[in-house]
């Protein structure tokens, strides 16, 4: 018998976050969302809803906003964070005071650390300490999931009883929560589907056709794993709603930032261009530039889409060139790299 949830905080104020809070508060949790900015937050309590980002969603009676960490946390079940990754740590920091040592978390950021190449959950940890830490991932578009339409995810927990805990809050006849023990698989599948997702819009905007485009996605699935089998993930995992799930949906989704961003890069667009008119955060940007930064871990295993996709963002190469670098690689073995084989 899973205890009951009565009261969850969440920060983060973005479309995901409010879309999270949202799904919490109409199955009956009182839920707080917290916003870093107080002139959001107080705009937000006037209009009862996020204009900015979900507008014409109303906000149920039980979704309370504050910009205080102290006043979030207080008496809540647990944590949902919801902020980007580039920025997790220096909130994290506003909340070491206020956060009760034990108050279990759940991380809902898709990406890597650029400096540090860490995941959410281990700057959650490394700021506020040890503490049990959720993972909740999955092909989930907040603009689908705040009108109510259906969705599945994973909650990947090592903690049997508290994937089960999330995993009731957060079901309902349109979310479907699944469980799910492998953390860290779940965590970095939703980090890098969104490298690949950049690579799949600039198969659009160079109108490479539908061959070109699922290729790409099924050779990102393989990809993707083997890094997370180079990280104690389990290859299997990238195959289901965390890996796979996610990946198709943000490659072929009109509402994906990722994908977006490619698409304009393929159509002949500068990437600093691209980034000054987004309200958003495109996280497939800076996993990227993780990837490939000082703490690089990518010696010895193959990751030929991933490269092109940083030699397009960041050493100016022509995505044309790109894709036909790919296409000229030699030949390989289909699962290279995986499940033992050997290869790239």
């Amino acid at each position: 018998m899973v205890d009951a949830i009565h009261r969850v905080a969440v920060l983060g104020d973005g479309s995901w976050g409010t879309t999270l809070a949202l799904v919490l508060a109409r199955n009956g949790v009182d839920t707080v969302l917290w916003s870093a900015f107080p002139e959001a937050c107080q705009r937000m309590q006037r209009e009862r809803s996020n204009s900015t980002y979900l507008p014409g969603i109303p906000f149920p009676a039980n979704l309370t906003l504050t910009a205080d960490p102290f006043q979030a946390v207080q008496a809540v079940d647990f944590v949902v964070s919801v902020v980007p990754t580039q920025f997790l740590r220096e909130v994290a920091r506003r909340f070491e005071e206020a956060m009760p040592a034990h108050l279990p978390i759940v991380s809902a950021t898709k990406g890597l650390e650029v400096e540090t190449l860490r995941c959410p959950t281990q700057i959650l940890e490394d700021v506020l300490g040890k503490r049990t830490l959720c993972v909740l991932t999955g092909p989930s578009h907040a603009e689908e999931v705040a009108r109510q339409l259906p969705a599945s995810l994973v909650a990947g927990c090592s903690d049997l009883e508290f994937g089960a805990k999330v995993q009731t809050a957060f079901n309902s006849d349109s979310f479907r929560v699944y469980t799910h023990q492998d953390a860290i698989g779940a965590e970095l599948a939703g980090a890098l589907k969104n490298v690949i997702a950049i690579a799949a819009g600039i198969c659009d905007g160079l109108e490479l056709g539908d061959n070109a485009k699922s290729a790409l996605v099924t050779r990102g699935v393989v990809e993707i794993a083997r890094y997370g089998k180079l990280r104690g993930a389990r290859p299997e995992t990238f195959f289901g709603l965390a890996g796979i799930g996610d990946l198709a949906t943000t490659c072929f989704s009109r509402h994906s930032r990722n994908r977006a961003v490619g698409e304009a890069l393929g159509r002949g667009r500068s990437l600093e261009h691209i980034l000054g008119e987004m309200n958003m955060v495109a996280e497939g940007v800076w996993t990227t530039k993780a990837l490939f930064g000082p703490e690089s871990e990518l010696e010895g295993i193959s990751m030929p889409i991933a490269e092109q996709v940083h030699a397009v963002l960041f050493e100016g190469k022509d995505p044309k060139h790109a894709v036909l670098d790919l296409m000229s690689r030699e030949p390989a073995g289909e699962m290279d790299g995986l499940w033992g084989a050997s290869g790239a």
